[in-house]
């Protein structure tokens, strides 16, 4: 994979430095592939996550957001010793994973679900009211250019 050089941004942007932080983090970033997830967008301002997790349950798996960052984890509780399985074939894997999401501001998770061995988690982008776009009425008086005499 390249690499890209932001530095000659750096000298000619101000207040972009987060935007390429982020963009070099990503960058160093090995792409995961387990567990295998999607990312789809279910609305206008609505995305969901959906992250196979066969052979978890809800309390394996541990969700949590902070600031832009969104944090998947999911361990399985260490085996007892009397409940020695053989497999004869061992094809779901149900070792821990850690995904890791970075989210666009704004984006706040609305919820997770767990069903038919599909960890969806709901995403939606909230804007505050002062940053919606909003339409300014024009005032203008009744005056007109006659009214106005230059003599």
């Amino acid at each position: 994979m390249q690499t890209i050089d932001f530095s000659p941004f750096y000298r000619s942007t101000v207040g972009f430095d987060r935007l390429f932080n982020r963009l070099d983090s990503l960058g160093a970033q090995e792409a995961k592939t387990y567990p295998p997830y999607n990312i789809e967008r279910t609305g206008d301002d609505a995305y969901r996550i959906s992250i196979a997790v066969a052979g978890f349950s809800n309390g394996d798996i541990a969700v949590e957001t902070k600031e832009n960052s969104l944090v998947v984890k999911g361990a399985k509780p260490a085996e007892a010793a009397d409940s020695k399985r053989e497999f004869l074939h061992r094809g779901i894997a149900e070792r821990a994973f850690e995904l890791r999401f970075q989210l666009a501001d704004y984006v706040e998770v609305q919820g997770a679900t767990l069903e038919n061995g599909l960890l969806h988690l709901e995403l939606k982008r909230e804007l505050p009211e002062s940053k919606k776009a909003r339409t300014i009425p024009v005032n203008g008086g009744t005056a007109t250019i006659e009214d106005k005499s230059v003599n």
